[in-house]
C-alpha cells in the first residue's frame, strides 16, 4: 500500500529514515553502490520529498508487527 512521507527522523546508526502518514517507517539510506539517494543528505532535498508516495511492507501485511 502506497504512503506518503510526512517526515524524516535519524535512527541510533545516524540513518535517515522516512515517517509514512500511516505512522510506519522505513529507511531511505544512501548506501551507494546499493542504494543512491544522495538527496537524503541534505534538508532541502528531504524537504523536496514529503509527500511523495512510497511502499509500505507494514501496511501489506509483508512484515508482523
Amino acid at each position: 500500500m502506497q504512503q506518503a512521507i510526512v517526515d524524516f527522523a535519524l535512527d541510533d546508526e545516524n540513518h535517515w529514515y522516512a515517517i509514512l502518514a500511516c505512522g510506519h517507517t522505513q529507511h531511505v539510506r544512501h548506501d551507494p553502490p546499493w542504494q543512491n539517494r544522495p538527496w537524503v543528505i541534505t534538508e532541502q532535498g528531504r524537504n523536496e520529498k514529503l509527500g511523495v508516495m512510497l511502499e509500505c511492507r507494514l501496511c501489506d501485511g509483508e512484515y508482523p508487527l
